[in-house]
């Protein structure tokens, strides 16, 4: 009884918890997209209070670090046992879900220290609430995949997400820099002028792209960085194009004006994709949540008829 109190308080505060990010989420995206562009190359400091302090206050910048140097060391450890290409990808997929300045040991220590804070609650909720043996092995051991998987999960489904969003927004980018590159605009000016009329993550990636070219490093380089963290169909076809186009001299304005075909091409052969799939999606549900509903609306009074019949 008491395990399944435990799990009603958890399910109801993170419904407020979902509900309160809804509210919020326009001013989150806001102030997250500032920050990954302040903290992506150099530390950003934070902005002093009106006494000279900082926005947060020294107990929790100190916990904070504290929790940072643990979950460094935890994920330090267990990165030194494991090999450096699965470290590559994790920063990688940190990376195009947005998380610029997350180190990957870091996560991964953060993941260890999820999953023995669920690993611990759920043995707390187990002794306390009497449950039996293998009831208990089994939610302990549901406890423990979910606090070292569920991390990771968000991470993928957000940079799944941002891919998506960016194979959408494609195709508006390359239209306004073909007006303004046949405006007589150059291509560095046309990009900038796009990159401050978008929002969302191509809108991000292209704000780092410039600010690594304002460090010092080519735009070519610049846009390959690019790549590499969002090797998305779109944005493939997009640097290539650009790099190739400048290697062989071709213009620059017809190379964006066939690419902005072919993205409008693609973005409708994706469309096609998902309304073909829609029908194999619905098979689920229906066969799920509608039809037995159905057959209880259908089939309950007849049931009950021939009870009382034969009773």
């Amino acid at each position: 009884m008491v395990l399944v109190l435990l799990l009603g308080l958890f399910f109801v505060a993170v419904a407020f918890a979902l509900l309160a990010r809804s509210l919020l989420w326009p001013r989150l995206r806001a102030a997250e997209a500032v920050r990954s562009v302040e903290a992506y190359g150099f530390p950003s400091a934070e902005a002093p209070g009106p006494a000279g302090s900082t926005g947060r206050s020294l107990p929790q910048i100190h916990l904070k670090e504290s929790i940072d140097s643990v979950a460094l060391r935890i994920g330090g450890s267990i990165s030194t046992r494991s090999k450096n290409d699965r470290e590559e990808n994790l920063k990688k997929t940190l990376q195009a879900a947005g998380f610029y300045s997350t180190n990957p040991r870091r996560f991964i220590g953060y993941q260890a220290l999820a999953t023995i804070v669920l690993g611990l609650l759920f043995i707390w909720s187990a002794i306390a609430g009497n449950t039996s043996p293998l009831m208990s092995i089994i939610l302990i051991a549901v406890a423990l995949f979910c606090g070292w998987t569920l991390p990771l999960t968000f991470v993928k489904r957000r940079a799944r997400m941002r891919a998506e969003r960016i194979d959408l927004d494609m195709p508006d980018l390359i239209d306004m820099l073909v007006a303004s590159v046949e405006a007589g605009v150059a291509f560095g000016s046309a990009l900038q002028m796009a990159t401050r009329r978008l929002r969302g993550p191509l809108g991000e990636e292209l704000r780092l792209t410039l600010q690594e070219q304002s460090m010092g490093l080519g735009l070519n380089d610049a846009l390959n960085n690019m790549l590499w963290r969002q090797d998305t169909l779109s944005v493939r076809a997009f640097v290539r194009s650009l790099v190739h186009g400048e290697q062989l001299g071709v213009s620059i304005g017809q190379t964006l004006r066939n690419l902005s075909t072919e993205m409008r091409d693609v973005r409708r052969q994706i469309a096609e994709e998902r309304a073909q799939k829609a029908p194999i999606k619905l098979v689920f549900p229906v066969v799920l949540l509608i039809l037995p509903a159905l057959f209880v609306i259908t089939l309950g009074p007849a049931f009950i008829r021939f009870r009382e019949i034969f009773q």
